[in-house]
C-alpha cells in the first residue's frame, strides 16, 4: 500500500515536472504562457505603482493585486522545489534565485521593523522589477542567447582585461602629458577620464589642453569603437553556431551540439546537462 502511494507521488512529481520545467508539451506551453502574462502584468503593476497619483488613489487595489501575484509566484517556487529531481541545485541556480527574488519583497516590506520602514519598503519594492528576468527561461530564443553569452564569456573576459590595461596606460600617460593640470589631478582621475573617453561617453568635465593630449584623446576615441565592435562580433559568432535554424526539430546539448541525441531524451547522455529544444516544434 505504501509502495503504491510512493509510486503515485513519484508519478505525480514527474507529470508536474514536465509541465513546469519543460515547454515541449501542450500543458507545459500553456503554463509558460500563463506565467509570461502574469510576469508582464506584475511588472506593469510595479510601474503604475511608482506613479504617486495612481499609487495614492489605488493603494489598496495595488496591494491586493501584489499580494495575489506574490502568492502565485510563491506557490510556483515551492512546487518547483517539490518536483525538482535536485531541489538544492534549483534553489541555488540563477533562475532559482530569480524566482525567490520575485516573492521576497512583499514579505520583507511587511516584516521590516523600525521607524525608517517606509523608506526601506520603497527600496525593497524595486526588487519586484526583477521578475522580468523570469521571462528569459520561457522563451526558446532567450535560452539560445544565454548559451551564446556563456560560450563567449571567457573571450569577453580576456578582452575586458585588455581594455583595463589600456585605460590604466592611457590614464597614466595623460597625467604625465598634462602635468596634473586641466583636471588631470592624479592618475585615478586620469584613468576615469580614459574610461569615459574610450567608451565614447565624454562628459566634458575633464578636457586636455595640450596638442599631444588632444592627439592621445583622438587615438582613445578611435579605439573606443572596438569596445562595441569586438564583443558584439564574439557574441554574433556564437549566435551563428547555435543550431536554431538548421536543427530546430532536433534536441541539442550546449557542449555536444554536433552529436545526435535521442528525440525523447531530456538530458544529454554524454555530459548530463539539460537538452535544448524549440517549443514551436512540439
Amino acid at each position: 500500500m505504501e509502495m503504491q502511494q510512493n509510486d503515485k507521488t513519484k508519478s505525480l512529481k514527474e507529470k508536474v515536472y514536465k509541465i513546469i520545467f519543460e515547454a515541449d508539451t501542450f500543458w507545459g506551453r500553456i503554463f509558460d504562457e500563463a506565467l509570461l502574462i502574469l510576469i508582464i502584468f506584475s511588472v506593469t503593476l510595479v510601474m503604475l505603482d511608482s506613479i504617486p497619483r495612481l499609487s495614492q488613489k489605488y493603494e489598496q487595489s495595488f496591494f491586493l493585486l501584489e499580494l495575489t501575484i506574490t502568492m502565485i509566484f510563491l506557490a510556483e517556487y515551492l512546487i518547483r522545489i517539490w518536483c525538482s529531481p535536485s531541489p538544492l541545485k534549483y534553489i541555488f541556480s540563477f533562475f532559482g534565485i530569480v524566482d525567490l527574488i520575485a516573492v521576497l519583497p512583499l514579505f520583507l516590506a511587511i516584516f521590516v521593523p523600525g521607524t525608517e520602514a517606509i523608506l526601506t519598503i520603497r527600496a525593497i519594492r524595486l526588487l519586484r522589477i526583477y521578475r522580468i528576468l523570469k521571462l528569459v527561461k520561457y522563451i526558446y530564443e532567450g535560452k539560445v542567447m544565454l548559451l551564446a553569452f556563456q560560450r563567449s564569456f571567457r573571450k569577453i573576459l580576456v578582452f575586458m582585461g585588455l581594455i583595463l590595461i589600456i585605460v590604466v596606460m592611457m590614464g597614466s600617460l595623460m597625467y604625465l602629458i598634462e602635468g596634473g593640470r586641466n583636471g588631470f589631478e592624479n592618475i585615478p582621475v586620469s584613468i576615469y577620464w580614459a574610461i569615459i573617453t574610450l567608451t565614447t561617453v565624454g562628459y566634458g568635465d575633464i578636457v586636455p589642453a595640450t596638442n599631444l593630449g588632444k592627439f592621445v584623446s583622438s587615438v582613445i576615441m578611435l579605439l573606443g569603437y572596438s569596445i562595441i565592435a569586438i564583443p558584439l562580433g564574439m557574441i554574433s559568432f556564437e549566435f551563428s553556431r547555435a543550431p536554431v535554424s538548421e536543427r530546430k526539430s532536433s534536441p541539442f546539448c550546449s557542449h555536444y551540439e554536433e552529436v545526435s541525441l535521442d528525440q525523447e531524451a531530456s538530458y544529454c547522455k554524454y555530459c548530463g546537462c539539460k537538452i535544448f529544444r524549440d517549443p514551436e516544434d512540439s
